[in-house]
């Protein structure tokens, strides 16, 4: 049934599936454990049990995400010795010890103390669970350093040698490591999980403020993720503007897909919206700002930018998915700045917490993060095509002699598999978050869809008790 199939392409795409699934979830968590830490430091230092309650409420949603991002990790790395052992066979030197150290110090790391913070307070000192909820941050923080450098090698390779049979041996471990998008990457990664946390606890936050906005909780994690968004969102496009230049240096070729140009020139414009057409070489419908591309570029009105043109048609990416992707990240990435500012103007006004239309919107923002960073990832993998290591080892040459049959049995399964297991694990987290973190659930019998409201987070609002919550709390909730 498969054998009129590509091989390449379906390993390509099952890929694709399973590192979309796997992605969402370790960057939920690198976001959610700084803030289980910051929640605790604060409920330390102050004593207020507002923190403590939204530290309970929260760890228990870390803990599903975190294992769902573990499981579909593992799945990953059984592919690059199925489907990729010719890829894991020549880059194996570089890419084995570097995947090892993860584990050897990440993973353990997190595994370590992750005990300790589920299940240890009340068992152990509040210093001690407070140094273990630290070290399972910096664990996350650590787990995505080591990703994002092999990831980073793969698209700015140095530091190797190739040795007489093909295969990729290390000379220079620091430059391997510390390779020269390395620092952007990770800065740029980082940012993004923050961001999409934030966007996800806000989005919790409005909809319980929707619900009672005299709900300390509610209150509370609804003006930290404001401050997040309207902190970080101005610093990632600043990062991101740098990640840009770096790739123009190192992978013009991706930039110029990104733009959407065909040509090399001087003044090129910034293509707001096309069709490009990658057999003819040329956009379609194209609406354009003037002079607009170089001067981000180059910092320059009449600086010369790259063209697709520059290399042979073999050697450029997928030019419509790489154009498509960088526009939905960029557009998502604005409107976080822009929901970031209203807040700041709300918030100067006194209007934070009666803002419905706000709060709402918000809520609607809750996937935002998770979009932005699968766009982001599909930039920068697509636009990295038709390598795996940059410039020097070709995707086609990395595939494993499998058949197209038994791919695609495995993509069949994966897809049957990920969709009722990670489908299940998604479904219980937004159950937990439709709970209040009071621990009063929605009222029985009331629907779960409400008009005008995201369906993942949607519910009819409900009054909370007021007297759970205490004085001091409801006083003193603009964290």
């Amino acid at each position: 049934m498969f054998e009129t199939f590509d091989a390449a392409l379906l390993a390509r795409i099952q890929f694709t599936f399973t590192v979309s699934f796997h992605i969402i979830f370790p960057a939920f968590s690198i976001g959610l454990a700084s803030y289980l830490m910051v929640l605790e430091g604060l409920w330390l230092k102050t004593g207020r049990d507002v923190y403590l309650r939204l530290f309970k409420y929260w760890m228990k949603i870390f803990a599903v995400a975190f294992g769902m991002g573990v499981v579909s990790g593992i799945v990953m790395s059984y592919q690059f010795g199925t489907n990729w052992s010719v890829f894991s066979d020549k880059t194996g030197p570089v890419i084995g010890p570097l995947m090892a150290y993860e584990v050897l110090t990440a993973f353990f790391l997190e595994a370590g103390f992750l005990g300790v913070m589920l299940f240890g307070m009340g068992r152990v000192s509040k210093r001690l669970h407070f140094i273990a909820t630290v070290m399972v941050a910096f664990g996350t923080l650590l787990s995505a350093t080591w990703i994002l450098s092999v990831n980073s090698w793969m698209q700015t390779p140095l530091g190797h040698s190739i040795n007489e049979v093909g295969q990729f041996v290390p000379e220079n471990w620091m430059e391997i490591v510390f390779n020269p998008s390395f620092p952007y990457r990770l800065t740029h990664m980082v940012l993004a999980a923050y961001l999409t946390t934030a966007f996800v606890v806000g989005a919790v936050g409005a909809l319980h403020l929707l619900r009672d906005k005299a709900n300390a909780e509610a209150r509370t994690m609804f003006s930290m993720a404001m401050w997040m968004a309207a902190l970080v969102a101005p610093l990632q496009i600043f990062a991101g503007d740098l990640h840009g230049l770096n790739t123009l240096e190192h992978q013009p070729v991706k930039v110029a897909a990104m733009e959407g140009h065909w040509e090399r020139q001087k003044g090129a414009p910034l293509i707001l919206f096309a069709l490009p057409d990658q057999d003819a070489e040329q956009n379609h419908a194209e609406i354009a700002i003037p002079g607009l591309s170089a001067l981000i570029l180059t910092h320059s009105w009449d600086g010369e930018t790259p063209g697709l043109k520059d290399v042979e048609k073999a050697d450029r990416p997928p030019v419509a998915i790489v154009f498509w992707s960088f526009r939905i990240m960029i557009a998502l990435g604005t409107l976080m700045m822009l929901i970031g500012f209203v807040s700041l103007f709300l918030r100067w006004r006194g209007k934070l917490y009666e803002t419905r239309w706000f709060q709402r919107a918000a809520l609607m923002m809750a996937p935002s993060g998770f979009v932005a960073i699968l766009a982001g990832w599909i930039t920068t993998e697509v636009g990295r095509q038709p390598y795996t290591v940059y410039g020097l080892l070709r995707t086609s040459e990395s595939i494993a002699p499998v058949g197209a049959p038994a791919v695609a049995a495995s993509l069949i399964a994966f897809v049957i598999v990920y969709f009722a297991l990670f489908g299940a694990g998604t479904y219980y987290i937004v159950r937990m978050m439709n709970k209040p973190p009071g621990g009063v659930g929605p009222v029985p019998g009331t629907p779960l869809r409400a008009a005008g409201t995201t369906p993942a987070l949607s519910m009819v609002p409900t009054a909370r008790p007021t007297s759970e919550t205490s004085a001091p709390d409801r006083e003193n909730d603009d964290a």
